[in-house]
This record gives C-alpha cells, sequence and structure tokens, in this order.
C-alpha cells in the first residue's frame, strides 16, 4: 500500500508547470498588441498629384477620399457632398486634437476639393493636409 500511495505522489510530481509559459505568451501579446501600428484607410485607391516637397504627416484622425469621379469618401463610406461638413464635425468631436488629410486624385475637380476644405473650415478643423505622392 505505501508504494502505490508514492506512486501517485510521484505523479503528481511530475506535472508540467504551465504558468510561466503562460505569462511569457500573454506578455508577448500584450506587446505585440502595444506596438502594432494601427492604419486608417479612406476606402478607395486614388491616384495622387507627385510634390516633391511634401511632408509627411502621421498624426491624421480623419482621411477623407475624393475620387477620379468626385466621389468623396470618408471612414470607407461613400458620403454626400452635402453632409461632409456634418460628418466632419462628428468625427472631429471624437478626436478635436486630430487633424484631416485629403486624399484627391489627380482626375478630380478643384471644385469638389475647394468643397471639402470649406466645409473643413467651417466645422472648425484648423490642421488640413492634402495628399501628395513624393518620389
Amino acid at each position: 500500500m505505501r508504494k502505490m500511495k508514492g506512486m501517485g505522489q510521484e505523479e503528481e510530481d511530475n506535472e508540467i508547470n504551465l504558468t510561466p509559459m503562460l505569462d511569457v505568451v500573454f506578455i508577448m501579446l500584450i506587446f505585440f498588441i502595444v506596438t502594432a501600428s494601427f492604419i486608417k484607410e479612406s476606402g478607395i485607391d486614388v491616384s495622387r498629384p507627385a510634390a516633391p516637397t511634401g511632408e509627411r504627416q502621421d498624426d491624421a484622425s480623419i482621411l477623407i477620399a475624393i475620387s477620379s469621379n468626385d466621389e468623396i469618401w470618408i471612414d470607407r463610406k461613400e458620403q454626400d457632398p452635402r453632409a461632409v461638413r456634418s460628418t466632419i464635425e462628428r468625427l472631429h468631436a471624437e478626436n478635436p486634437k486630430g487633424s484631416i488629410v485629403i486624399q484627391a486624385d489627380e482626375e478630380s475637380t478643384n471644385e469638389i476639393l475647394v468643397m471639402v476644405l470649406e466645409a473643413a473650415k467651417q466645422a472648425g478643423v484648423a490642421n488640413v493636409a492634402i495628399a501628395t505622392q513624393t518620389d
């Protein structure tokens, strides 16, 4: 009977302790979540005009795209030109320190670009940039 009791204790002692491994896995998971870069997209591909003096702007909170056929896209949704200002106001209220980047296609008209710029100004956004293709 003592041998059986001893074997039971021996089996319990030979179990692998998974706690340190789980700690390492959770720390790695937290590391990857914190260091991941979250990329915002406007919803469509835009052929931007080239500008060798363009500067990189990383803190854009609102991306607005204007397609070659003058469609306005904000937050992956096509917007009615009359609703652009209210959409910008809503998104700017969510992140007041953010800026706007407008990605206007080379084939789009200036009229739509100016309309979006005016809507941003009327919504109270001070920091507005136009995206270009740098060489």
